[in-house]
């Protein structure tokens, strides 16, 4: 649009290029210092929010711990690479000195596939041994004993063949994403389901007791059935197990060089799966900040403030 004449026939010049005009005449070393002052500020806001962004954390990921590093593998992380049918429960001193929590965490059994226990698959081996034993003769005359050795040998062999065959299929090194994803849910119920952390952690104490003795207390809460799965801790565990999961897909550690750069809907699930964790844990504090219940959460799955305070952009 060309500049107007304004009513004393002069011309009517807009702001830029009035600006334009007065930076011709302006001394060039002002000019310089102005422009040096600028880069020096840009470079210390820069410098500011990257200092701002490593004390928060990494807002996805936060900080690397065993407990998140056996999520891969979907194996408890002090477990030891023995066969997946063997219990690994503490023995001798070292159980009765170990504090309850970590009592707690080694009795358990390594999670195998297809919701199986190894109760249940060494009842079963020794059911189908004792099913497929080769008979005896009755006639012990005419029984031959080369024959009868022979057929324990083949017999105890295919029996130890089935018990490796069963050891691989229910092994979940050899399952697929929803298996080890499967599993991963079942370990943060039981790692922090409130079924098993009310015997070793201690709450909070509520904020409406009242001092007067006269004053009834608050009413008693109805007692639970079956494992925790509701609690703010636990969704906040297996979101975090999800969060890494899909961490790892778009950036190629599952197997992918490419990785899922231009995977546009995972991108997005992961966006929603932060900031679904991030109301957890903002809820999750307001009622028990500072108790162990937040503490035990916070580092054990190395959450940062950087996953629930500010704004979370991806």
């Amino acid at each position: 649009m060309p500049p107007r004449l304004s009513l004393t026939g002069y011309l009517r010049i807009p702001n830029e290029q009035a600006k334009a005009e007065k930076h011709k005449y302006r001394d060039p070393y002002a000019l310089a210092q102005a422009r040096q002052r600028k880069a020096a500020n840009l470079a210390r806001q820069e410098g500011l929010r990257k200092e701002r962004a490593a004390a928060l954390g990494d807002p996805v990921r936060g900080i690397t711990t065993p407990f998140i590093e056996s999520l891969d593998y979907a194996v408890p992380p002090a477990a030891a690479p023995v066969d997946a049918l063997a219990s690994q429960a503490p023995t001798g001193a070292d159980a009765a000195t170990e504090s309850p929590a970590k009592n707690a965490a080694a009795e358990r059994e390594p999670h195998l596939n297809f919701f199986l226990t190894s109760s249940e698959i060494q009842s079963s081996l020794e059911n189908s041994y004792a099913l497929t034993k080769p008979p005896i003769a009755s006639n012990r005359n005419t029984a031959d004993p080369a024959i009868e050795v022979e057929r324990e040998r083949l017999h105890a062999e295919q029996h130890e063949n089935a018990h490796r065959a069963i050891s691989r299929i229910v092994s979940l090194e050899n399952g697929n994403s929803k298996d080890r994803m499967r599993a991963n849910v079942q370990r943060c119920i039981d790692a922090f389901g409130r079924h098993n952390t009310d015997e070793y952690l201690a709450p909070r104490s509520p904020s409406n007791v009242s001092r007067d003795p006269t004053i009834p207390g608050p009413p008693e809460k109805t007692p639970r059935a079956g494992p925790d799965t509701g609690s703010p801790e636990v969704q906040i565990a297996i979101l975090t197990a999800k969060i890494r999961v899909l961490a790892n897909h778009l950036e190629g550690q599952g197997g992918r060089e490419a990785g899922g750069k231009k995977d546009k809907y995972n991108k997005r699930n992961l966006r929603l799966l932060v900031h679904r964790r991030q109301k957890l844990l903002k809820y999750m504090r307001t009622k028990e900040r500072g108790s162990e219940r937040w503490q035990n959460l916070v580092q054990t799955l190395g959450l940062t403030d950087g996953t629930w305070r500010g704004e979370i952009s991806l």
